[in-house]
């Protein structure tokens, strides 16, 4: 029998979560049966969607949710020989006997030379939702100017990179000077530091004083208001996340620019990326072609240990990372 760790949540968040809603746990995992593998994890994820998922996915007592990087190191299914590597939802657990179901394989050819944990960053999860949001929502095409607001996290970064692969104009907000910094490192037009401009109407002029064609949204409430109305006729938003309104115990309210949305003829479309799963295989090759090609940088903010599982959460929704927060076991 293996001996496992794994993160609970103790109660639902009220507001911002605190050390108090977690709680580590031991547990006794019994050796694979007929078709099931035991995963011993690398690398786990820490994402924005975590927080409200919690909400409706989970109950107290629940292991955490969230994906993970493993290795096989006993298996009776042949579909996952022991030593091969998984992305699985299997929550925060350091180990997991389970049947396969949900287990996606790491690609056979992955470079040496690259992280395996950017299956969980670049070449995973956010860098799916960055491609499906440009190509299959936005449908961006070259010449067009794009703006990204959470610029400088797992998604947004991506966002720009591949706009800017794609002969776009892209304008990014982020919230301090070293993620701004960051973002123009990767090859962004323009970007600003939303937390100390003056004005964001005068800031998102700035950027584009003709508008945007397309707005890749990560954060919501009152920036998006704003962002609307700097939308040329028939703009596009691609609607990703609102991160801003993650940690509020009330909903937040005030004027929605409906008036915007009919008399400029917007479209916005909220998305996930596990509805284009069918092409993820071809798609997480074209992201690691265009990293190996020096078209696409990844950053990550990794976090040692898998007791600070809670902190690397916390940190963040604060907002304390640079690119993708990973733990490493």
């Amino acid at each position: 029998m293996v001996q496992a760790q794994a993160w609970i949540l103790t109660q639902h968040f009220e507001g911002f979560p605190t050390g108090s809603n977690f709680e580590l746990k031991t547990e006794q995992l019994p050796e694979p049966q007929d078709g099931e593998v035991l995963l011993e994890a690398l690398f786990l994820s820490v994402d924005p969607y975590m927080r409200p998922f919690s909400r409706v996915r989970m109950s107290e007592g629940d292991v955490m949710i969230g994906a993970q990087v493993a290795k096989v190191i006993q298996s009776k299914n042949s579909a996952f020989p022991v030593g091969s590597h998984v992305v699985g939802r299997c929550g925060w657990r350091t180990h997991t006997v389970c049947d396969g179901t949900d287990l996606t394989p790491v690609m056979s050819d992955w470079p040496k030379d690259v992280p395996m944990s950017l299956a969980l960053g670049a070449i995973g999860m956010p860098g799916l939702t960055a491609l499906y949001g440009i190509e299959e929502v936005l449908a961006l095409q070259p010449g067009e100017t794009l703006l990204v607001n959470a610029a400088a996290g797992a998604v947004g970064s991506v966002v720009g990179q591949i706009a800017k692969i794609k002969g776009c104009k892209v304008v990014g907000s982020a919230g301090s000077d070293a993620k701004v910094a960051f973002v123009k490192e990767l090859g962004f037009d323009e970007a600003f530091n939303y937390k100390t401009v003056g004005s964001l109407e005068e800031a998102l002029k700035n950027g584009s004083r003709e508008g945007y064609d397309c707005y890749f949204e990560n954060v919501g409430g009152p920036f998006s208001t704003i962002a609307l109305q700097q939308m040329k006729d028939f703009g596009r938003i691609a609607v990703c996340g609102g991160i801003s309104l993650y940690n509020d115990t009330t909903p937040q309210s005030g004027p929605y620019p409906h008036l915007t949305m009919i008399f400029k003829q917007l479209k916005m479309e909220g998305f996930l990326q596990t509805r284009w799963e069918h092409k993820h295989p071809e798609s997480l090759r074209r992201l690691m072609a265009w990293m190996k090609e020096g078209k696409l940088q990844c950053r990550e903010h990794v976090t040692e240990g898998f007791d600070n599982m809670p902190a690397a959460f916390m940190g963040m929704l604060q907002g304390e990372n640079i690119g993708k927060a990973i733990v490493k076991v």
